[in-house]
């Protein structure tokens, strides 16, 4: 490594800041998580999500993840709120930040069909929190300990927890740099028509220019609003951006708690003086210990090896998390049409793509063949999220296959015919339906039987 980058890295490891910000994004993520899992509990989605389907969608690598009883999966759920609230608190938090982070990530893991980005980077902030000293200022874990209590720590832990929200909001900037986006404004125009009966704005969807102004919109508010958030000269004007664009994003589309997660974390972009005053505010309604943040006391690890192991593991998931997104070009086609390298690169509610699925089962040593009733192993959400994402077409085939060698076929051979349609687009064939998909396998190969987008 070059010297002078040496002397930076070292350098930029040793420098200091308030600890106040980060206090307040574990109070605020603690907060919304917990609210968030009881809205979960109390809207009965556990019954929804894991009681009512007979066969889940695993992730690739994940097929030993799986869903308990519909009362077990509850318990899990009681849990994950509870470990959310004492990492609100502060309390006991290695223990229940762990906790947070498995129970929460176990959930998400048991079914794809239940895929979304911000889950994904739920699952990431909690990651990430079981290594930061949230809990060293204002919490119980300091009231129990007086002595744990810090008033600063290495500002790497606040660039962290910046970074993550940057690459987020900049990378689905660079997501919707497309064609159907910018100058067909799809699938907004789609979407947009369907909500013209809302209060007060709804008539405005009306008119063909507003999709195209949306979509510019979104494109430039996701490239720009980590920097303006970085500046002092922006920020409030970006915060207010934020704030209008979340908002409206929660009126328009029916997306749960993710704009009041974002509204909450960019939080972290202000300056520590203003969560100090956020702090001195909770001490004046709340009995704690009032001098805490005054105490001029540091942070920092000890041991050398645990600064390497530390770094070394940053810098790989820095790097992990700027390169991941892009395995998509080591696949041919189309990214919106083959979904390979689709998930977990923050290409957020991009496309409009609709699909159906005919499934047939024969036997090659008699010719019996028949017609799959979809409605016998699968909800109707899942039928809808399979039929577009060729993984789960595939999965979902093994599943079939499996149930007809139990039911008597010594060797069944499952083939789909499907159409697609993307983004308003004309229906096409989707997958080769010559294909035995019992004779294939999931891995991160290209998928050949994938027909292409370019079809005659």
């Amino acid at each position: 490594m070059n010297t002078s980058l040496q002397i930076y890295m070292r350098s930029y490891f040793k420098r200091s800041t308030s600890i106040a910000p980060l206090v307040v994004f574990r109070i605020v993520y603690g907060a919304v998580m917990t609210y968030s899992t009881l809205r979960f509990m109390f809207n009965d989605w556990v019954h929804l999500f894991y009681g009512v389907p007979k066969f889940f969608f695993s992730y690739y690598g994940f097929a030993w993840v799986k869903p308990m009883n519909e009362q077990a999966m509850l318990l899990v759920y009681v849990l994950m709120a509870f470990s959310f609230f004492m990492v609100m608190l502060g309390a006991w938090y290695r223990v229940f930040s762990i906790l947070s982070f498995l129970t929460f990530t176990y959930t998400e893991l048991i079914d794809q069909t239940n895929y979304l980005n911000h889950y994904y980077f739920i699952s990431l902030v909690s990651l990430i929190m079981l290594f930061m000293p949230a809990h060293r200022s204002f919490s119980v874990d300091t009231w129990r300990k007086p002595l744990l209590a810090v008033s600063h720590i290495p500002v790497v832990y606040i660039h962290m927890i910046q970074l993550q929200l940057a690459i987020v909001y900049f990378y689905a900037g660079l997501a919707k740099i497309n064609y159907d986006w910018l100058f067909e404004a799809m699938p907004l125009k789609i979407w947009l028509i369907s909500r013209n009966d809302l209060a007060w704005i709804g008539w405005l969807f009306n008119y063909s220019w507003v999709p195209f102004f949306f979509s510019w919109f979104g494109m430039l508010y996701d490239l720009s609003i980590p920097f303006l958030l970085l500046t002092n000269r922006f920020r409030i004007f970006a915060y207010m951006l934020v704030l209008f664009f979340h908002i409206m994003t929660r009126i328009l589309f029916q997306i749960g708690m993710f704009p009041f997660v974002m509204i909450g974390a960019t939080l972290i972009f202000f300056p520590a003086e203003f969560h100090i005053r956020i702090i001195q505010w909770l001490k004046k309604i709340l009995p704690v210990q009032r001098n805490e943040m005054m105490v001029n006391v540091y942070f920092s690890i000890s041991s050398d090896w645990a600064k390497k192991v530390l770094v070394s593991t940053l810098m790989l998931y820095v790097c992990f998390q700027l390169l991941f997104p892009f395995r998509y070009v080591l696949y041919p086609d189309k990214l919106f049409w083959t979904e390979q390298g689709y998930r977990f690169s923050w290409r957020v509610m991009l496309m409009e793509k609709m699909g159906v699925c005919y499934f047939y089962v024969r036997d090659p040593e008699t010719g019996w063949q028949t017609e799959v009733n979809n409605h016998e192993f699968l909800t109707a959400q899942q039928e809808k999220m399979m039929s577009t994402q060729p993984d789960m077409i595939l999965q979902y085939a093994h599943h079939i296959g499996k149930v007809y060698h139990e039911r008597g076929i010594r060797n069944p051979e499952v083939r789909v015919r499907s159409y697609v349609a993307l983004n308003g687009r004309p229906s096409k064939p989707f997958i080769d339906s010559t294909v035995d998909l019992m004779k294939e396998t999931d891995s991160f190969m290209p998928k050949i039987w994938i027909l292409p987008s370019a079809q005659e």
